[in-house]
């Protein structure tokens, strides 16, 4: 395992919570929250760790303003405040990442493009976020704006593209709300280039867009499917239904595995058609996508007596809801596979499911896709009793 320097930051950003401990350590608390959580449900595969656990992510999201000297900064606000902490490299995020914001600072403050004061009400810049891409190293920026178009916007972004080629979209979203949301509900409009960036995940090839949702941590999204695809046993006669689809990265890794159908349901839109196109792009005819709530369609698949071999689901942080998980339990899939970010809420809808159905705990495997915060990912295979007694 790599060692690394303990970042001088963590305690005042306060974003990674477990940077006083050792990466080894790190993964035994981990462990022991588990078994504390869910060791009623059966024995838990040790947690798999990375051998290089810093500079992961490849989504960053900055916040502007200015240190006590008047300078121009970015950074987080510290966890539970409104106060910005400055950071210019941060030891968990893509190099890339922090080489494209030193340099939007500087072209800021070249330009006179001023941070955005919400007390005042006044100013241009209020966050950017950055996408990478590890497979190609090409990125997308997203200028978060309280006004268009700041100063000097076509000398800015002819700039910054000739500073950083690898920059492949220049977006924007305007964000005049008093809110701590970094994105408005206002659509993003492309400034500049292609409008996605492309990454690639378990030998298939997606398209990312500024909406777009995609694993932070791509090692360990690779480690984290390649899980749960062992679990889900899917042969060629198999109905695969993945949940929360989102740009179809599930999905399509399940019609890669020779399923005779997939059906992703994603209520987003610009996900959907995202899905749409990774489909394409990968040579894969036998996933469909459907924007619905999942839910509901769920339910109709029940109703119309469409079988399901394997349901995927890979919900939010705050979980399934008992209406997605009574529709699951009638749509009766042999396995499901339940790929969870938030060990509680995955708790919560464990009991609820072996209290309504006869589905059972058959696994459980961690994956620790957020070294250094106490963040977890865990994949969970559940299987109907009668079928194993088969």
């Amino acid at each position: 395992m790599k060692r690394y320097a303990k970042c001088p930051l963590a305690r005042t950003c306060g974003a990674c919570q477990l940077m006083d401990y050792s990466y080894s350590k790190q993964l035994e608390m981990k462990m022991a929250y588990l078994e504390d959580l869910l060791g009623q449900f059966g024995p838990i595969a040790p947690i798999q760790g990375m051998d290089d656990p810093t500079s992961y992510r490849t989504k960053v999201q900055a916040t502007f303003g200015y240190d006590w000297k008047d300078s121009l900064v970015s950074g987080i606000y510290q966890e539970g405040t409104h106060l910005l902490v400055p950071i210019r490299t941060c030891m968990v995020q893509h190099p890339l990442a922090d080489s494209i914001l030193k340099t939007i600072r500087n072209l800021a403050t070249r330009f006179q493009i001023t941070a955005y004061d919400e007390d005042e009400g006044y100013g241009y810049l209020r966050h950017v976020l950055i996408k990478i891409s590890r497979k190609t190293n090409e990125a997308m920026v997203v200028l978060v704006c309280a006004q268009w178009p700041i100063p000097s916007s076509d000398n800015f972004i002819a700039a910054l593209k000739q500073q950083h080629p690898e920059i492949t979209t220049i977006a924007l979203n305007m964000n005049r709300e008093q809110t701590s949301m970094v994105l408005s509900e206002i659509p993003i409009k492309v400034l500049w280039g292609k409008g996605y960036i492309e990454e690639e995940l378990c030998s298939l090839t997606f398209r990312i867009s500024h909406s777009s949702f995609f694993q932070v941590n791509v090692e360990q999204a690779q480690v984290l499917y390649t899980l749960a695809m062992r679990m889900a046993q899917i042969d060629n006669d198999d109905v695969v239904v993945d949940a929360y689809c989102g740009t179809g990265t599930i999905a399509l890794i399940a019609a890669k595995e020779g399923a005779k159908q997939v059906i992703g349901i994603e209520s987003n839109e610009q996900a959907v058609e995202d899905a749409k196109l990774n489909a394409e792009r990968n040579n894969l005819t036998n996933a469909e996508f459907i924007c619905a709530d999942a839910s509901a369609h769920l339910k109709e698949m029940s109703k119309a007596k469409q079988s399901c071999d394997v349901l995927f689901l890979d919900p939010p942080r705050s979980g399934s809801d008992e209406r997605f998980l009574a529709a699951a339990i009638r749509l009766a899939p042999k396995r499901i596979v339940y790929i969870s970010c938030n060990p509680k809420t995955l708790e919560r809808d464990l009991r609820y499911l072996l209290r309504f159905s006869d589905y059972e705990v058959s696994g459980i495997q961690p994956v620790d896709m957020f070294p250094h915060t106490e963040h977890l990912e865990t994949v969970v295979l559940m299987t109907r009793r009668f079928d194993l007694d088969n």
